[in-house]
C-alpha cells in the first residue's frame, strides 16, 4: 500500500463510527463468522414469537433485517448516536425503541416477553431477563467470549486476563437466575487487519478492546504497528463468540 501512515490515520480518525455497520472495513479487515448463523437462527425465533425484546440493539441493523417481526417488538439502546440510527430503522418496521441505560432494573413489567434477544451485549443481567420472560419464554444471544481479540488488546496494553466472559460462566449465571440452558456453543475465529486505518477504526468503534483508546495517546504504538504490517503482512487476531439459549 502506497498511502502514508499520516494519510491512513487522518482518514480512520475522522470517519463516523456510529452504529454497528462495519462495511467501512471491506477490503481492509476480515473476520470469520460463527458457523451457526445468528441472523438466520434469530429470524426463525422471531417468526414464531408474540412479543420480543432486543436488548442493546445498536443501530438496529440486525433487528431491522429480520424478515418477520412479532406483533409486539421492542428494542433498547443507550448510546445516543446509535439511538438516532435505530429509531429511523425500526420505525419503518413498526418496532418500538426505548432509550435505556441498560442497567437493572429493565423498564418492563414481569412476564412481558416470550422472546428476549441480544447480540454482543456488554453485560447480561440474568435476573432481569428471567423476570421479564414469560414462563416458557426464551433468551437467545450471541456474545463475545473470553480473550476476544486479545492479541490487539495486549499489543497496546500488555498482558490481559479476559477470562470473565467464558461461556461456562454465562451458563452458571443463567442457571442461578432460574433459567435452563438449552444450547451453548463457542468458536474461535480468525481476524486480519490489513492496514493501520482498519485498526484505528476498529478500536474507535469497539471501545472495550483498548479502553480509552485515542490516536494521540497511542500514536507511537500505531506507527510501529503500521511498519510491522507493511513489512510482515496483516496483523492476525482471534475473536471468540458463543451462542447461548436459555429458557424460563
Amino acid at each position: 500500500m502506497d498511502r502514508t501512515f499520516d494519510d491512513l490515520v487522518e482518514e480512520a480518525a475522522s470517519v463516523s463510527v456510529d452504529g454497528w455497520d462495519f462495511s467501512w472495513l471491506d477490503g481492509r479487515a476480515t473476520e470469520a463468522r460463527p458457523s451457526w448463523g445468528y441472523a438466520r437462527l434469530l429470524a426463525g425465533r422471531m417468526a414464531t414469537a408474540e412479543a420480543a425484546l432486543d436488548i442493546e440493539t445498536g443501530g438496529g441493523e440486525i433487528l431491522a433485517g429480520v424478515p418477520k417481526l412479532p406483533p409486539i417488538t421492542v428494542a433498547t439502546e443507550s448510546w445516543p448516536p446509535n439511538l438516532a440510527l435505530a429509531a429511523r430503522r425500526l420505525r419503518r418496521r413498526g418496532a418500538a425503541l426505548v432509550a435505556d441505560d441498560e442497567q437493572p432494573r429493565l423498564p418492563f413489567r414481569a412476564d412481558a416477553f416470550d422472546l428476549v434477544v441480544s447480540r454482543h451485549p456488554v453485560h447480561t443481567w440474568w435476573a432481569e431477563i428471567a423476570r421479564i420472560l414469560r414462563p416458557g419464554g426464551t433468551y437467545f444471544s450471541q456474545q463475545v467470549g473470553s480473550r476476544s481479540v486479545v492479541e490487539l488488546s495486549e499489543y497496546f496494553l500488555g498482558p490481559q486476563d479476559g477470562s470473565g466472559r467464558a461461556p461456562e460462566k454465562a451458563r452458571a449465571a443463567a442457571e442461578q437466575a432460574g433459567l435452563t440452558v438449552a444450547d451453548l456453543r463457542a468458536e474461535s475465529l480468525r481476524m486480519e487487519f490489513r492496514d493501520i486505518g482498519a485498526v484505528i477504526y476498529f478500536l474507535r468503534k469497539v471501545i472495550w478492546i483498548v479502553p480509552g483508546f485515542s490516536v494521540g495517546r497511542y500514536r507511537k504504538e500505531l506507527r510501529e504497528l503500521h511498519e510491522r504490517i507493511q513489512e510482515d503482512g496483516p496483523f492476525v487476531a482471534r475473536s471468540t463468540r458463543f451462542l447461548i439459549e436459555a429458557r424460563a
